[in-house]
């Protein structure tokens, strides 16, 4: 005879506090200039940061990339911030840099006639070695996704990738000036 007896109650689950932490604290000391969004050291050749792989720390990547064009005009910092975002949204996206404990790495190159920004990150979701294709319809604006890399290769001057699936660079270069960036001719994006 089947037993009539209640079944035993769950244990209720206790609620977890939220902890509120100031990005300023994921900075190392000696590199808090790096994100002042001053021009205070303009002459670097180089400055490179390793990040959270969160969504969390995306302010802290815009300001790195904004500190590291402070010196040149309003248009070039907003376009070099948001297609550095990109690829830092890319390595949290698509590879293990955002599991649990990824990271990945801005390396910031300049030149006298622009900014090199290479993107490291810890690959491994895919599984064998190619190199990165935009998505042909990305600037389409009735698009749901693929629009991170059609944006790159249309507004970069010059962009591409290591191809290694384990760990992926993917870089960009964007001229001072602007000329080979459909930026200036570009409505609607």
């Amino acid at each position: 005879m089947p037993s009539t007896a209640p079944a035993p109650a769950l244990a209720p689950v206790p609620v977890q506090g939220e902890a509120t932490v100031p990005l300023a604290s994921f900075i190392r000391p000696f590199q808090r200039h790096y994100f002042s969004g001053t021009p205070e050291r303009p002459n670097y050749r180089a400055r490179s940061y390793d990040f959270a792989g969160t969504p969390a720390v995306m302010p802290l990547v815009r300001a790195f990339l904004d500190t590291c064009a402070a010196t040149e005009s309003g248009d070039y910092r907003y376009l070099f911030t948001l297609l550095g975002s990109e690829l830092a949204n890319n390595a949290i996206r698509h590879s293990l840099s955002g599991h649990p404990g990824g990271s990945y790495t801005l390396r910031v190159h300049r030149t006298r006639d622009g900014l090199h920004l290479t993107c490291r990150d810890r690959g491994g979701l895919r599984t064998r070695n190619a190199r990165l294709v935009p998505d042909p319809e990305g600037l389409d604006p009735d698009t749901e996704s693929g629009r991170g890399l059609a944006m790159i290769d249309a507004l970069a001057t010059d962009w591409g990738d290591n191809g290694n699936a384990e760990y992926r660079s993917v870089w960009l270069y964007l001229a001072h000036d602007l000329d080979r960036s459909r930026w200036n001719t570009t409505t609607g994006l």
